[in-house]
């Protein structure tokens, strides 16, 4: 019924259940079959990394596969090396093959799970900020402020240079736009 790869990938969960403990949860709904999965994030809020991570799914084994592969591959990373987690989603069908066509919704459903965890993650993360000005890196905690004091002390004119101080940009990457604005305004003649 299923694909070598897939069928060995089931038999061999190593990430499902819940944890006992968790930071954030993500969870997304498939009404193409009715499936449910859900992620679980337990972060070590000093390194900055995935310390814990596991799913909970109703659904078939290509979803099974799926989730226990992304749990597999975020799992002691870096909020640094998550950039735009849509590499993950190649990568799995590079090592356990394309998903058929009919099943590619399966795939998609667990990785928006997943997004949707990080999601929460960040939403958590900006009602802690209690700073006066807006917070712009919400992986990192980085305001407004900082990124703008960052560009003036250090005469910084790239992103990289932003990163390479604060850390700002480095991890999901959704606020690169906003620091790009940043470094924009900061040469304007005003």
């Amino acid at each position: 019924m299923y694909p070598p790869k897939i069928r060995d990938k089931v038999r061999n969960l190593s990430h499902a259940g819940r944890l006992s403990q968790f930071d954030t949860e993500g969870v997304e709904v498939s009404f193409i079959c009715g499936t449910l999965t859900r992620f679980f994030l337990k972060l070590d809020a000093e390194r900055k990394t995935i310390s814990e991570i596991s799913f909970q799914s109703n659904g078939c084994g290509f979803v099974l596969a799926a989730s226990d592969f992304f749990a597999e591959n975020i799992k002691g990373k870096h909020l640094t090396e998550l950039e735009g987690l849509e590499k993950l989603k190649m990568q799995l069908e590079e090592e356990l093959g394309e998903f058929p066509l009919n099943r590619k919704h399966c795939l998609t459903m667990s990785f928006d799970a997943l997004k949707s965890a990080f999601a929460e993650l960040r939403r958590k993360q900006i009602q802690e900020f209690s700073g006066e000005k807006a917070l712009i890196c919400t992986c990192f905690g980085v305001s407004e402020e900082t990124i703008e004091s960052v560009v003036k002390e250090m005469a910084a004119e790239t992103i990289e240079q932003v990163i390479e101080a604060c850390r700002a940009g480095s991890g999901c990457g959704s606020c690169r736009p906003l620091i790009q604005e940043i470094i924009d305004q900061s040469k304007l003649p005003y």
